[in-house]
């Protein structure tokens, strides 16, 4: 790393901290201030904040090595999610911002009622808080090793005394943090320097984080993510002219791919393909999955850190523009400057014929990271270092704070507050909340040393997450689920996600998601109906508040309102949440068609006509959507009136 490069980075390390101190004093004020940065933000602050903590610095090696061995068509299964965003942004977003809770958990026990709502709120502190929270982190650390290896090597920068320590202490626990084959004698040692960096930054992190709470996170989200989008603009055109050009790319990549190479068997048409009638693979299983990941999946109402930017925005329309906006930077900008990051790899860094499959994706992702290393002139390395550092921080900066909303708002003060009769001061409340940032990072990290591949990690979390999605909308959407219903779903994917690993091998992984998904939703519906629905006053207070759309009609006649009026915002929202994603997907398609040179349908042969078609359906929707989605609802009162 040159001077100019370690400069860069160092100005970014200096700018974060001193975000994290400036805030410190408002965020010591309550856990409002501190989670949700006193309801204050504005719409697109919390849409870039969202982006850049999905901005993950293991996100574009997931790319890479999804597009290495599925094709174009293999990024659906993270282009589908638009569906959930645009959901949240049209049917719930206003939803969670008017509920007034801090954590999706708290929202239990305004949803419902009973020990049923305790039991279930406490359930979701511990598995979102710890699980689920700490699998995410550690995923994203493991990432972080990935980065840093080529660029920190800190067994040359520190003396053997220092580093012999956490090089024996590495080996001693068993800790392979790098891609290594058996027998690799320098996998100690790369693994030990690995630790160091991903330390080092973790720390630098929890420190600003923890100091000025979300309002810092998001200030520093909001630029994390410039740096990272102007960062990887160069690198895909750096990557692109050493290809050739864009033109000299496609057909190089024709070339290279005409015969199979590698261990995975693909076509050109195949590798190019947007559209599953010229994608690789594509079963019915599998489009099924693809078509329904997005709601078979545990954020699918935006539960965790999507519902918290909604809910910190300053009024309900905001919360709408949070969604939309992240939506489209996330999905639609940022795939279409990682995709010639991912093809352009392939023939910088071609695939080995004799490679093993088991190593075959690792390879694909480290690329990305080697690309960095050998491919970018000083100050753009530095720059994209800094992005990579950066996507890494706001990934981890949120999960921290997060999570310990879980355990501050949700254990701490509602479990063991209530049961020793202790009523905590609010800056005692911030205090346990840094606290608790500091016990998720330590659980974190012993979770990342028994991570393997990203994608294999990734790809089993849905699987865990795919028995309560439609459960979390439901709720949302219909009067009669209750508490014992959506903890019934939570048991029982936990019973049917061990039989379907067993029963069914990793080639029919989407059956294993439909299964699991049917199973506990067939569940919770049985036993929402079976047992006592929660109290009329509850939910007619509940309906008050939140004004849910949906079947909520009897409730609705309840609070002396029109019995049809929750199902007309329904149809509002879902037409707009169509309309909005024939705008991402058209646009997604056909700019990406015409600048790659993707292979047509088979019903629609001609390239441009098929990306001509794409770009005028998006365009047709966009004032569509915009006109449905963001005007007032008839009856709604005003953020003045509800004041």
């Amino acid at each position: 790393m040159t001077f100019l490069d370690a400069a860069i980075v160092a100005a970014f390390i200096v700018y974060v901290l001193v975000a994290g101190l400036r805030d410190r004093s408002r965020a010591s004020g309550s856990l409002e201030q501190y989670f949700l940065a006193g309801r204050s933000l504005s719409g697109w602050q919390a849409g870039i904040s969202m982006a850049a903590t999905q901005f993950a610095a293991d996100t574009p090696l997931l790319v890479t090595g999804l597009v290495a061995a599925g094709g174009i068509f293999a990024l659906w299964r993270l282009w589908i999610y638009a569906l959930a965003f645009l959901l949240l942004a049209f049917v719930l977003a206003a939803c969670w911002r008017r509920a007034g809770v801090l954590t999706d958990a708290e929202f239990a026990e305004l949803r419902y009622s009973g020990r049923g709502a305790a039991l279930l709120r406490l359930f979701k502190a511990l598995y979102f808080g710890v699980v689920f929270n700490c699998t995410a982190l550690a995923i994203v650390l493991l990432a972080a090793a990935r980065l840093a290896e080529p660029f920190l090597p800190w067994d040359t920068w520190l003396p053997e005394a220092l580093f012999g320590p956490v090089r024996a202490l590495v080996e001693r626990l068993g800790l392979v943090i790098t891609v290594a084959s058996p027998g690799d004698p320098a996998a100690w040692t790369r693994s030990a320097a690995n630790l160091i960096s991903i330390l080092f930054i973790a720390l630098l992190t929890l420190a600003y984080s923890t100091l000025g709470g979300l309002r810092a996170v998001v200030k520093t989200d909001v630029v994390q993510f410039f740096i990272m989008m102007v960062a990887s603009l160069g690198y895909a055109g750096i990557v692109v002219y050493e290809a050739g050009g864009f033109g000299a790319m496609i057909e190089r990549l024709r070339a290279a791919f005409e015969t199979s190479v590698g261990p995975v068997a693909m076509s050109a048409s195949q590798l190019l393909a947007f559209t599953p009638s010229a994608a690789r693979d594509v079963g019915a299983a599998l489009m099924t999955v693809i078509l329904l990941q997005w709601l078979i999946q545990m954020n699918a109402d935006g539960t965790g850190y999507l519902a918290q930017r909604a809910m910190a925005c300053r009024d309900d329309r905001q919360a709408r523009i949070a969604a939309v906006v992240f939506t489209f930077a996330q999905v639609l900008v940022r795939s279409l400057v990682w995709l010639p990051i991912a093809l352009g790899l392939l023939l910088i860094f071609p695939p080995q014929a004799a490679e093993a499959p088991a190593l075959f994706v690792a390879d694909r992702e480290s690329s990305f990271v080697r690309g960095i290393d050998e491919l970018l002139p000083i100050g753009l390395k530095g720059l994209m270092l800094t992005g990579m550092m950066a996507a890494l921080a706001s990934t981890v900066d949120t999960h921290l704070n997060w999570g310990a909303a879980y355990l501050t708002n949700d254990l701490y003060k509602r479990f063991v507050c209530d049961a020793r009769g202790h009523v905590p001061s609010a800056r005692a409340l911030v205090w346990v909340a840094r606290g608790a940032n500091v016990l998720l990072l330590a659980l974190a990290l012993a979770v990342m040393a028994r991570l393997g591949s990203i994608r294999a990690a990734w790809e089993a979390s849905l699987l865990l997450g795919s028995g309560v999605g439609i459960v979390l909308v439901l709720r949302w959407l219909w009067w009669r689920i209750t508490a014992w219903g959506e903890l019934s779903a939570v048991a029982s994917s936990a019973a049917v996600v061990p039989m379907v690993l067993l029963a069914l091998p990793d080639e029919q992984a989407a059956l294993r998601m439909l299964l699991v998904a049917l199973v506990s939703t067939g569940a919770a519906i049985a036993v929402s109906l079976r047992v006592r629905p929660a109290r009329p006053e509850a939910l007619l207070g509940f309906y008050r508040k939140v004004r849910p759309p949906g079947a909520w009609g009897a409730v609705a006649a309840l609070a002396g309102e029109d019995a049809g009026a929750p199902a007309r915002r329904l149809g509002r929202g879902l037409a707009a949440t169509l309309l909005a994603s024939l705008t991402v997907f058209g646009l997604l398609v056909g700019i990406g068609t015409w600048m790659l040179g993707a292979t047509p349908p088979s019903w629609l042969p001609q390239r441009d006509a098929w990306a001509a078609l794409n770009v005028a359906l998006g365009l047709i929707a966009l004032p569509l959507w915009l006109r449905l989605g963001f005007r007032r609802e008839p009856g709604a009162p005003t953020p003045a009136q509800r004041a």
